[in-house]
């Protein structure tokens, strides 16, 4: 620590701002992979949407779909709110410089594991849903 008559540590406010850097690296990255998560659940909702308007109504669209562009959506939204909460969070521990290192749950895994739970669901949806001609 510095003595209150020297001032800041010169070296400890450089690392302090490249951790800052870092975090909105890392908030852009979080913003990004939401994005496109919201983005291609949107995507599958419209695409099947206007194929079952364009057939008429005549084909049922599985009711999976939806369910699964919605999640997708769901899933962004929630990975986009937990990023920005952790975020505040890491700039306070930033700024008190409470920077011991501290074991937790990846959020970038818990999509991961939530992506893998979806794409189970659609494989099987896609699996056991009926051809139609």
């Amino acid at each position: 620590m510095s003595s209150p008559e020297l001032g800041p540590n010169p070296a400890t406010e450089l690392a302090k701002e490249r951790n800052r850097a870092a975090e909105e690296r890392t908030l852009m990255a979080w913003i990004r992979t939401a994005l496109a998560l919201i983005g291609f659940g949107f995507g599958i909702e419209r695409i099947v949407a206007a194929i079952h308007q364009g057939l008429g109504n005549t084909v049922n669209p599985l009711r999976l779909t939806r369910v699964l562009g919605l999640s997708f959506i769901a899933l962004g939204t929630l990975a986009l709110l937990g990023a920005a909460l952790d975020h505040k969070h890491q700039l306070q521990r930033i700024q008190r410089n409470d920077l011991v290192y501290r074991s937790r749950q990846s959020p970038a895994l818990i999509v991961a594991y939530v992506l893998t739970g979806l794409g189970a669901i659609a494989f099987v949806g896609i699996l056991i849903s009926p051809l139609t001609n």
